[in-house]
C-alpha cells in the first residue's frame, strides 16, 4: 500500500482528525489518528497489518519467532500482525504497574520478536515494552508502529559507546539537553578487551583521522568480521594517537574479513593524503613569511592535531595565541581534561591581543568553511572584537567542503576587498586531509582481503567511484548503497534488499518534523515568494492582501490589477462551475498568482478564502 492509500483507509474510517490536539506525551499535533477506530474493522486491520509486513525486509521476517504487543492498543494490530507473519501473537500488560506476559504466555529461550505497537511517539512503553521480553527470555530483532507520530525520533534506550574524548563531547551536550542522566553512555578506554553487544563481538582499532582518538570497528558476527573504518587515512606521523599498524591490519585480513565498510570521501584523489607532521612544517613557514603582521588561521574546531601543531608553531614564532570561537574553547577544554595539549600555551584574551603588535599575536579561529556567525565570518563583516585590517593574513588550515564554496566566498571577497591577504591549502603545505586518497584505499584492500566492500562517507559520486575501484583491485563484490538502502552481507550474494525512510529531522516548536514536510516546506516558500491572501464575498466583491512582495510604491497599483483579474476570472467561470466553491476559489488562486509574477517575478502561496453564505 502506499502512503495515500493508507491514509485513506484511516480516512474512510473517520479516524483521521485535523484540529489541535495536545497529545499524552504533553505534544501538541495538529491531526491525531485514532487507531482503535481503524482497526475496529476487520477487514480493514487486515489490510494494514499486512501492508506494515511487507515493509519488514525479507531476511529479517524469516527471523521473526512470535509478535509481541504491549495493552491495550497494540494488541489488534499485533494480533492482525501475527496472522499476517504465519506466528503466534502475545500480548503484555501491567498487572501492577510493570509490563509482563499475559498469564498463560511465555517465550522460549532466545526466540526472536518482533514488537508490535499501533503508536509510537516517544518511544517510552516500547523500551518497556523490550525491556519486559527480555525479562522474559526473548530478543527483540525489530519494532513496527502503525502510526510513528516521532518522525522516526523515537527514544528506544540505545546506548551510546565511545572512546573517552567523544564520550565528554557528548556528555556536554547531554547535558546542555537535559539528558544526561537518562541516556546509556558507555567509555570505551584504548586497551579494553573485546566487547559482546547483543550477538556481535566488538573491537576498537585506532586508526588516524583529524580528531583525537579515531577509531575503527571490527565487528564479528555469526556469519564473518566486519571492518568498519569511520573516517580515517594513513598517517606516519599523526601527531596525535598511535594508528593501528600495517602488520596487526594484515593479521586481521590473514583471519578473514567478510566486508569492508570503507570511508569514500577522497577517491578521486590520485596522491595518499599527507601527514599532519608535514602540516607543522608548511604553517610554520607560512607563519615566518609575515613577520609584521596579525596572522589568523582558520581550521576544523575538531582537529585536535591541528591545534597542537598551532600551539607549537605559537612557541617557536614569539607570537601569543588567541582562541576565537565556543567550538575551539570547548574542544581545547575537553581536550586537556582527556590529557592531550598539555603543554599547549595558555591563549590570552582579545582585549590584551588588539594592543600588541600586530607580529605578536597568532589568532586561531572558526568558520573556516563560511559560517556567518563564526568568528571568521564576523571578523569579514567588521563585527568582531578581534579586528584585521589591511596587509593581516588569513590562511585557511582547512579544505573547502562540497556544499559550502558560495558561503567561502563571500567571505573570501570581503577580506580581499580590504587588502587583507589569504593563503589556501593549494597555495602551501598548510592543511592535509583526514580521509584517504587513492593509494590508501588501494592499501588497505590489499591488507585486510575482504569479500565484500560498501562505500560509504561521501557524495553519490564518490562512493560509485570506490565501488569501481575496490572491483578493479580484486574485490570479489561492492554493494553501492545510499541512505535508507537495507544491505544484506550474508547469507547468501550480498547486496540491497530494502529501502526505509530517511532524511533529517527538525525541532519545529515543540514537534520533532521532517526537514522537507509541508510544514516547513512552506515556510521556505513564504520566504522566498511571499504571501498573497484573496478574499470573495459576493460574485465581485474581492479583497486582497500581501506579505512579502518587493513591490513597495508599486504595492498599491498591483493590487487594483490583482483584483481586476480575480473578478474577471470569477465572471468567465460558466455553468455548475460558477457555483462550485472550489472551482472558483482555484480561479481566484491562480488569477491572483499571475498578477504577482507579473509584477514581482515571484510565485506566492495564495489563501483563497470564501465564507459561506
Amino acid at each position: 500500500m502506499t502512503e495515500d492509500e493508507i491514509i485513506s483507509e484511516f480516512r474512510a474510517s473517520e479516524a483521521l482528525l485535523e484540529g489541535h490536539f495536545k497529545l499524552s506525551s504533553g505534544r501538541h499535533s495538529g491531526h491525531y489518528l485514532q487507531c482503535a477506530r481503524v482497526l475496529m474493522n476487520s477487514e480493514r486491520a487486515g489490510r494494514l497489518a499486512f501492508a506494515l509486513a511487507q515493509k519488514i525486509p525479507r531476511e529479517l521476517r524469516n527471523q521473526i519467532d512470535v509478535v509481541v504487543s504491549p495493552a491495550m492498543g497494540g494488541i489488534i494490530i499485533g494480533q492482525e500482525m501475527g496472522r499476517a507473519l504465519g506466528k503466534d501473537a502475545m500480548f503484555l500488560e501491567r498487572p501492577e504497574g510493570t509490563f509482563h506476559l499475559r498469564r498463560g504466555f511465555r517465550l522460549e529461550p532466545g526466540a526472536k520478536v518482533l514488537m508490535v505497537e499501533d503508536v509510537v511517539t516517544t518511544g517510552l512503553s516500547s523500551r518497556e515494552a523490550i525491556a519486559a521480553v527480555s525479562r522474559e527470555g526473548g530478543q527483540v530483532v525489530a519494532e513496527v508502529a502503525l502510526v510513528d507520530r516521532s518522525n522516526g525520533a523515537a527514544d528506544l534506550g540505545v546506548p551510546l559507546y565511545a572512546t573517552p574524548f567523544t564520550a565528554e563531547l557528548v556528555r556536554r551536550k547531554l547535558k546542555e539537553a537535559d539528558l544526561v542522566d537518562e541516556v546509556p553512555l558507555h567509555i570505551v578506554r584504548e586497551g579494553d578487551q573485546d566487547m559482546q553487544i547483543g550477538p556481535f563481538g566488538i573491537r576498537y582499532l585506532p586508526l588516524a583521522h583529524s580528531i583525537a582518538e579515531g577509531n575503527a570497528l571490527l565487528i564479528d558476527t555469526p556469519y564473518g568480521k566486519v571492518f568498519h573504518t569511520g573516517d580515517w587515512k594513513l598517517d606516519e606521523d599523526p601527531i596525535i594517537g598511535e594508528p593501528t599498524t600495517e602488520e596487526e591490519l594484515r593479521a586481521i585480513g590473514d583471519d578473514g574479513v567478510l566486508a569492508l565498510v570503507c570511508d569514500s570521501t577522497n577517491v578521486f584523489n590520485p596522491n595518499e593524503s599527507g601527514s599532519e607532521g608535514a602540516v607543522f612544517k608548511g604553517l610554520l613557514e607560512e607563519v615566518h613569511n609575515w613577520p609584521d603582521r596579525r596572522v589568523v588561521v582558520t581550521t576544523f574546531a575538531s582537529n585536535v592535531a591541528r591545534l597542537h601543531t598551532l600551539g607549537e608553531i605559537a612557541k617557536e614564532t614569539g607570537r601569543e595565541l588567541v582562541i576565537a570561537g565556543r567550538s575551539l574553547e570547548r574542544i581545547l577544554e575537553v581536550s586537556q581534561g582527556c590529557g592531550y595539549l598539555t603543554d599547549f600555551p595558555q591563549p590570552i584574551d582579545w582585549d590584551t591581543a588588539m594592543n600588541l603588535p600586530r607580529g605578536k599575536v597568532l589568532i586561531v579561529a572558526t568558520g573556516g568553511q563560511g559560517e556567518p556567525r563564526a568568528a571568521l565570518g564576523r571578523m569579514a563583516d567588521k563585527n568582531h572584537p578581534l579586528e584585521l585590517a589591511r596587509g593581516d593574513v588569513v590562511l585557511f588550515s582547512s579544505r573547502q567542503i562540497p556544499g559550502n564554496e558560495i558561503a567561502i566566498g563571500k567571505i573570501m571577497n570581503q577580506l580581499a576587498e580590504r587588502g587583507i591577504e589569504m593563503v589556501t591549502d593549494r597555495q602551501s603545505m598548510i592543511h592535509v586531509s583526514g580521509h584517504p586518497g587513492r593509494p590508501e584505499l588501494q592499501a588497505l584492500y590489499e591488507w585486510l582481503q575482504p569479500e565484500v566492500l560498501v562505500p560509504v562517507h561521501g557524495e553519490i559520486r564518490h562512493m560509485q567511484e570506490q565501488a569501481r575501484l575496490g572491483l578493479s583491485e580484486g574485490i570479489p563484490h561492492a554493494v553501492f548503497q545510499k541512505n535508507g538502502d537495507i544491505v544484506s552481507l550474508a547469507p547468501g550474494e550480498p547486496g540491497k534488499i530494502g529501502r526505509v525512510p530517511t532524511g533529517r529531522l527538525v525541532l519545529d516548536g515543540d514537534l520533532i518534523v521532517p526537514a522537507d514536510g509541508s510544514a516547513v516546506t512552506e515556510r521556505r516558500r513564504l520566504s522566498r515568494d511571499g504571501v498573497l491572501v484573496v478574499v470573495v464575498t459576493g460574485r465581485d466583491d474581492v479583497t486582497i492582501r500581501a506579505l512579502g512582495l518587493p513591490l513597495d510604491e508599486d504595492f498599491p497599483d498591483f493590487v487594483a490589477e490583482a483584483t481586476r483579474d480575480v473578478k474577471e476570472a470569477l465572471r468567465r467561470l460558466r455553468g455548475r462551475d460558477a457555483k462550485d466553491a472550489g472551482a472558483r476559489q482555484e480561479a481566484a488562486r491562480l488569477a491572483a498568482r499571475r498578477a504577482a509574477n507579473r509584477w514581482s517575478g515571484k510565485r506566492p502561496q495564495v489563501q483563497v478564502v470564501i465564507p459561506e453564505a
